[in-house]
């Protein structure tokens, strides 16, 4: 009998079936309520009187507003901020000590950031605490609404603090390349300064590189929902979290409105992707005719000063954050307006982690099968190209970044609908395969420099000497690839970790995480709990960076040039 041999379209074929499967049938599921159709509700007959019923919506031109400017605002931001700091200390021994901060930012789920800036800014917060009463003169909280504001400042920094460290990773990466460096010198050569010569030589070879990147975080950021629910006004809400109040609300015509208003948000990212690439135009049109000029400015001193501080406070911020997170994880009382708790108590803690062995057990499990299958799958469909002697296709590569570029309501409700009437919906099963929608993604953004970047000649000796593709890729090509694996590893949980809403839609209440709980428990007023959620939510995610940090040192520790200090 033939021994079964995949073709080398396998991979590719089941990577599109993973990813364009479930957000066609996921659009699909939406489209056809928002116009009335969804025969388990009776409504049989195509109308537009979901959108009529969408536009009665109290506050719905506001919270349409609200997430448009917020999400492209942030997204400005934090890709101004990065650029910068890039431009002015990129090769330098203070480049290098700040990327090591903030690398492990990137790990931090959107929801822990989230409330942990809350205790940070909130009028009976940390920062509030430490001035009052000797520098405000506070001695009861202010009546200021800081935190949940109408305009939407605080969601929109806490959007900044979490995506300046993955635009950040993205530009690292881009800029480690070894032309990079040759551009540099000759920029210099030419007398342009620091900040000029990046922004005139350097940008144009490595935007390229980063703008999907940041498609995607617009995309996110527009229709973001647990930061939205903690940072976010409430009167009203942005647009995605409202969505998700009508989709659970138990007046069931409110779901078709609710799929109206989900292509409503399509239009929203969309729309603010648009004016993102209008705006990108613009500045590509006028830097033209600013590079013929030939203007060096030299003098950047205050511009690097100013991106070095702006970085800086940023990181600080975040690990500030964090910190009052493992303080108020710790607290068994505190009284504003007193700088530390007056009672320590590990009670939070231990009683969450006595409580909820089932819900951290959903989410290790549920992070872990999702990082394992998107990462196996990466290097297959890898390996599948390189040994074909074939780049993977720009078709396949855009196809795979299209879940990050997509509203993740605008399709989960559909998605929802589909797992409904299969009899998955609510299952653990469905919940995994709606995470590697969002995960296989970011497996591949890892996976794919790393690998492209491997020496070939080791691979051809071992072929010259008779080895099988599979000795081949086992013994010399994953084992050469052992970090670079094992940080995709790592990221794959993250990402799993953090997702807040496919699990809270496509669990139906039945799969908890402690992404979901803690961020039902933000609403709250037990700020100890809801710290200690948070918290897990931490400790996972860097556990997993911890381990693919141990291993290799373990493995490479008498081998210098595998290691990262040789």
């Amino acid at each position: 009998m033939a021994k079964f041999r995949p073709g080398p379209k396998l991979p590719s074929l089941i990577i599109v079936f993973l990813l364009a499967g479930p957000v066609l049938a996921g659009l699909a599921g939406t489209v056809l309520p928002a116009f009335g159709y969804l025969p388990v509700l009776g409504a049989r007959t195509l109308t537009f009187a979901p959108f009529a019923q969408l536009l009665s919506m109290p506050g719905l031109l506001h919270s349409t507003a609200l997430s448009f400017w917020t999400g492209l605002v942030a997204s400005l931001v934090s890709l101004a901020i990065v650029l910068c700091f890039a431009a002015a200390w990129s090769g330098t021994h203070t480049f290098q000590r700040v990327s090591r901060f903030l690398s492990p930012l990137l790990s931090v789920p959107h929801a822990a950031a989230a409330i942990g800036l809350a205790f940070l800014i909130a009028p009976s917060g940390f920062l509030a605490r430490l001035l009052s009463p000797w520098a405000t003169g506070w001695e009861r909280p202010p009546d200021l609404l800081l935190v949940n504001d109408p305009y939407g400042i605080a969601m929109t920094l806490g959007l900044v603090a979490k995506e300046v460290p993955f635009l950040f990773l993205m530009t690292l990466a881009a800029l480690n390349r070894p032309e990079i460096k040759s551009y540099t010198k000759v920029a210099t050569s030419l007398g342009y300064g620091r900040m000029s010569g990046f922004f005139k030589v350097i940008l144009p070879q490595i935007y390229p590189l980063i703008r999907l990147p940041m498609l995607a975080v617009i995309a996110y950021s527009t229709s973001v929902v647990d930061v939205a629910v903690i940072l976010g006004p409430t009167t009203p809400a942005p647009l995605a979290a409202r969505l998700v109040v009508w989709m659970n609300d138990p007046d069931l015509s409110l779901r078709l409105a609710a799929s109206a208003g989900a292509l409503l948000q399509l239009g929203v990212s969309a729309g603010a992707i648009l004016v993102y690439l209008l705006f990108e135009a613009s500045v590509t049109t006028l830097s033209s005719t600013r590079l013929a000029l030939g203007h060096r400015i030299k003098a950047d001193g205050a511009g690097r000063m100013a991106a070095l501080g702006t970085m800086v406070f940023i990181v600080s911020a975040m690990c500030l954050s964090l910190l009052v997170l493992m303080i108020w994880s710790l607290t068994k009382s505190w009284w504003y307006p007193a700088p530390l708790p007056q009672n320590w108590s590990v009670s939070a803690l231990s009683m969450a982690l006595t409580q909820t062995p089932q819900i951290l057990g959903t989410t290790i499990l549920l992070g872990v099968l999702a990082a394992l299958i998107s990462t196996s799958l990466t290097l297959w469909l890898l390996e599948t190209k390189t040994h074909a002697a074939e780049p993977v296709d720009h078709q396949l590569r855009t196809l795979i970044f299209v879940p990050l570029l997509l509203p993740q309501i605008a399709f989960l409700f559909g998605l929802k609908m589909l797992f409904l009437m299969i009899g998955l919906d609510g299952s653990f099963t469905a919940v995994l395969l709606a995470h590697l929608v969002f995960v296989l993604p970011y497996a591949f953004l890892a996976l794919s420099d790393p690998w492209q970047r491997q020496d070939p000649r080791y691979a051809r000796v071992a072929a010259s000497m008779g080895a099988s593709r599979a000795r081949i890729f086992f013994r010399v090509q994953l084992p050469m690839l052992t970090r670079p694996v094992l940080v995709t590893l790592a990221v794959a949980l993250a990402v799993s970790v953090g997702q807040y809403l496919p699990t809270l839609m496509i669990g139906a209440g039945r799969v908890v995480t402690v992404t979901t709980e803690s961020v039902a428990l933000a609403s709250g007023g037990n700020r100890q709990i809801t710290a200690v959620y948070a918290l897990l939510q931490l400790l996972i995610p860097f556990a997993g960076f911890a381990v693919a940090a141990a291993i290799p040192a373990v493995l490479f520790r008498n081998r210098t040039a595998l290691r990262l200090d040789a």
